[in-house]
């Protein structure tokens, strides 16, 4: 009995955690249209890679040219304004499993996501940006992985990291270590270091 209400007990404190977390990362990313940016690229670029006339497929990439640009600007602004949020706020937990208050009761297995966002806003803005120099395919698979691993961080920000890892299996079918392979050099280096990866 006693066991059956610490378990109950623990699971209404993380539910209630994690709404607060949510509300949080929601409060902010509501006055953006940043998901609805991300979800209209990567079917974009899943279509363009899908068409099999060459002319039809740099026809589709050239129109995200638009998306690209708004998504960053509006990824650089969101950051931009999460980055006031007070540090004790921010702090993500380096757990695998969810545990209230983790990220108070063990500070130095913590990161924290305002500089998160900004590696990621920096990654996708020179992903979509840096497409001259390889090919709308390249650039495409690029900028999907930084989009992803952006998702990924967000579900492990409100979650944990073993649900964002879930979650992108399930939704993207790859693979959280297949994202952060994929992601650009200097992402992958600046993620890795704040991650502890």
């Amino acid at each position: 009995m006693l066991a059956m209400l610490v378990a109950l007990g623990s699971h209404m404190l993380k539910s209630k955690y994690q709404r607060r977390r949510i509300a949080l990362l929601g409060s902010h990313l509501g006055k953006y249209q940043i998901e609805k940016l991300m979800e209209t690229l990567t079917e974009g670029y899943m279509r363009a890679l899908g068409e099999s006339d060459d002319a039809r497929r740099e026809q589709i990439f050239s129109l995200l040219g638009t998306t690209e640009a708004s998504l960053c600007d509006q990824l650089n602004r969101f950051s931009a304004e999460f980055s006031k949020v007070d540090e004790a706020e921010a702090r993500v937990s380096k757990l695998p499993v969810a545990v209230p208050f983790a990220d108070r009761l063990f500070p130095r297995a913590t990161f924290d996501l305002r500089k998160a966002l900004a590696i990621h806003a920096q990654g996708i803005t020179q992903a979509a940006r840096n497409g001259a120099n390889r090919s709308p395919k390249a650039k495409a698979f690029t900028v999907s992985a930084e989009l992803f691993l952006l998702q990924h961080t967000c579900h492990w920000f409100c979650k944990s990291k073993t649900i964002a890892s879930a979650r992108l299996l399930g939704r993207q079918k790859t693979s959280y270590e297949q994202v952060v392979d994929a992601v650009a050099p200097e992402t992958r280096k600046a993620y890795c270091a704040l991650v502890g990866r």
